[in-house]
């Protein structure tokens, strides 16, 4: 795939509204802020793009043209994307965008300062934040389930809005929810739903969310060990239906009512004498976080200074032939085909070795996105597509697939809209 952009145009979806807590790269710091519409913010030069505390690489400069901005500031608007653009730039302002799904000519984006709704059609936006009923602006997974659009936020549950009313109905752990940070809720072919939560993962049988005897919460303690690690990141379901469960402890599989998992002492990850050259991230999570220095000591990397764990799984995706791929923290892009482990880092040609973000395109193709940029392979070799091609930065957190093919990829910052057949 080769994109030659030389256009793109501004436009703004920030909107002002006050981040509820921190909003990382799955850390439990942050920062919080007020935005107004047409505010655009920029970080100065030499801003560290590295910073795993805050999880915010650096934004691009504003162009000085700033076109097409909404010509009001509120929660609903108006946006125009040029037809000639071979990409646009979506500015949020001082926000992540950690989570975004297509349907139709709707883009939902969920960002650290609400959830957006984008007609790709008319243009017109619409926010929703703890102003329309949500209980944190901060949220990391946005999709539909049980019919209905859902958030997962940073410490307000889980939250479920029905459109027509505009009305959402929450979700905490007074309704069974192990924990308030709700990080990937899943529906899978049976009609259960699973959440995964920073303090295990629950299990709704036939997603029964009203019926709070159908709620389930598995953690070490309660599966023996055979969930790894308390804070789940990410779901999904294999080809048989089994369930993979991203974790900060490893991956694991629940197929059958039983559990079974694996770290890098059983092949997860590439080895930190492969990777050190290339760790983007100076700043050890584990001198900043009780959570991640306890975590270092129980995975033998005492003696690792910088962001590097690569039982810390941080994306998590099943392609169509059922084999599994793992987005770890430092540790490359890690295959797993049911019983071998192959890891991809910066020298089999992967852009970065801090992973992300993975998503499966409709075609079945697997798209990773790194700290320096995002990849696919293509006969057998990594291609990469950067700040140069039309990503609005080069950490991406975020992506989707247009109905017509077109790419939209998530940042700090910002989202990119490219065009690849332009």
């Amino acid at each position: 795939m080769e994109i030659n952009h030389k256009t793109a145009a501004i436009l703004v979806m920030g909107i002002g509204v006050i981040v509820a807590g921190a909003y990382g790269l799955g850390k439990k710091q942050g920062e919080s802020g007020e935005l107004a519409v047409n505010a655009v913010a920029t970080a100065p030069a030499g801003t560290d793009a590295s910073n795993p505390a805050t999880g915010q690489p650096a934004i691009p400069p504003a162009d000085a043209a700033h076109a097409n901005m909404p010509p009001t500031q509120g929660p609903e608007g108006k946006m125009a994307e040029p037809d000639d653009a071979r990409f646009t730039h979506f500015r949020v302002g001082n926000k992540n965008v950690k989570a975004m799904f297509t349907e139709g000519k709707v883009l939902w984006v969920a960002t650290s300062g609400g959830v957006l709704r984008y007609d790709t059609e008319s243009d017109n936006y619409k926010l929703y934040d703890v102003t329309s009923g949500l209980l944190s602006n901060g949220i990391f997974y946005v999709g539909r389930i049980a019919g209905k659009l859902a958030a997962g936020t940073y410490g307000g549950g889980l939250s479920l809005l029905d459109e027509p009313s505009g009305k959402w109905t929450n979700y905490n752990i007074p309704q069974g929810l192990g924990d308030a940070f709700v990080y990937d809720v899943l529906q899978t072919r049976n009609g259960d739903i699973w959440i995964a939560t920073w303090s295990g993962v629950n299990r709704v049988r036939g997603g029964a969310l009203d019926d709070r005897s159908k709620w389930e919460l598995h953690t070490v303690e309660s599966t023996k060990g055979g969930l790894p690690n308390d804070w789940v990141y990410g779901l999904a379901e294999g080809k048989n239906g089994e369930l993979w469960l991203a974790t900060e402890g490893g991956l694991a599989r629940f197929v059958n009512g039983k559990w079974q998992n694996w770290n890098h002492t059983k092949g997860l990850g590439a080895p930190y004498e492969k990777v050190k050259k290339d760790i983007a991230f100076n700043n050890d999570p584990s001198k900043q976080s009780s959570h991640h220095a306890r975590q270092k000591v129980e995975m033998g990397l005492s003696n690792v200074d910088v962001a590097f764990n690569p039982n810390y799984i941080i994306a998590l995706e099943v392609d169509n032939a059922g084999v599994v791929w793992a987005g770890t923290w430092g540790g490359g892009l890690a295959r797993f085909d049911g019983s071998k482990w192959t890891n991809y880092t910066t020298v089999e040609g992967l852009p970065g070795n801090h992973v992300f973000m993975l998503h499966k395109d409709p075609k079945g193709r697997i798209w990773i996105g790194t700290n320096n940029g995002v990849a696919w392979q293509e006969d057998g070799r990594f291609k990469a597509m950067t700040t140069a091609d039309g990503l609005f930065s080069n950490t991406v957190f975020s992506m989707t697939t247009g109905p017509d093919g077109s790419l939209w990829m998530g940042s700090f910052g910002g989202v990119a809209h490219i065009h690849p057949s332009r």
